[in-house]
């Protein structure tokens, strides 16, 4: 194997080790010696030149990216995320007709990336990524979800919103849908200040779609809802 090769092979390992051990700090220290490793393949973006070992250095720099998205959504650095994506998106667009075989992760982290647009509003980006996506990525549940959320979204129809954690068709959704979450209750909350002048616990819980009273009264008195924590 190519020296620099078989470096960031080795290097990539030990990201993944320290990743199954939840170690944030080596992960992302050695995620950016990866990365200036990375500046050394002529074949990767944007000059994508035809070398002996291009589809194996391709291969290994499309799943160090995917690697680092993950990473930024189990952070929860919602910049880091864009920053990686953004460098992974043309091993899906540019460089699918070099003969790179498809990513299993590909789908899941294009809707990974749908929902980011959509927890921060970004709608028109949002359609815009959508219509590069082919017939067949738009049918995949992964892209279905975020689409689906995205016309509840807009149609104001929040208990769907908020009742969609339960269908996410995969765990690293959750933190996305968590913050959606948190937006689409804030809504909810802001409106119903305005529209009552007293809810219950029941009603208010009913409302904002809590399993439980103390969820809903740690709520409150993180927002500190007058109208609300005054009915308490």
């Amino acid at each position: 194997m190519d020296p620099k090769l078989a470096e960031v092979s080795q290097l990539f390992e030990r990201f993944k080790a320290a990743c199954a051990r939840e170690d944030v700090d080596t992960c992302c220290n050695v995620l950016s010696k990866l990365k200036v490793l990375l500046t050394g393949f002529s074949s990767l973006p944007p000059l994508f030149e035809d070398t002996p070992n291009a589809i194996h250095e391709l291969t290994l720099a499309r799943d160090i990216y995917e690697h680092a998205v993950l990473l930024s959504v189990k952070i929860g650095d919602q910049d880091a995320f864009e920053r990686d994506f953004f460098q992974l998106k043309p091993y899906y667009t540019d460089a699918s007709s070099s003969r790179l075989p498809p990513s299993s992760q590909e789908y899941m982290i294009l809707g990974l990336n749908l929902l980011r647009l959509l927890v921060q509003n970004r709608i028109a980006e949002f359609h815009t990524e959508l219509e590069l996506l082919s017939s067949t990525a738009l049918e995949n549940p992964c892209i279905k979800h975020a689409v689906e959320l995205e016309q509840s979204f807009m149609e104001g129809a929040y208990n769907r919103v908020l009742s969609a954690k339960q269908t996410v068709p995969c765990k690293t959704y959750d933190y996305f849908m968590d913050l959606l979450a948190k937006t689409v209750r804030d809504e909810i909350a802001g409106c119903s200040e305005k529209a009552y002048g007293y809810l219950s616990v029941s009603d208010a819980r009913q409302m904002l779609l809590f399993s439980s009273d103390n969820e809903l009264l740690q709520y409150i008195k993180e927002l500190l809802l007058p109208v609300l924590y005054e009915s308490l």
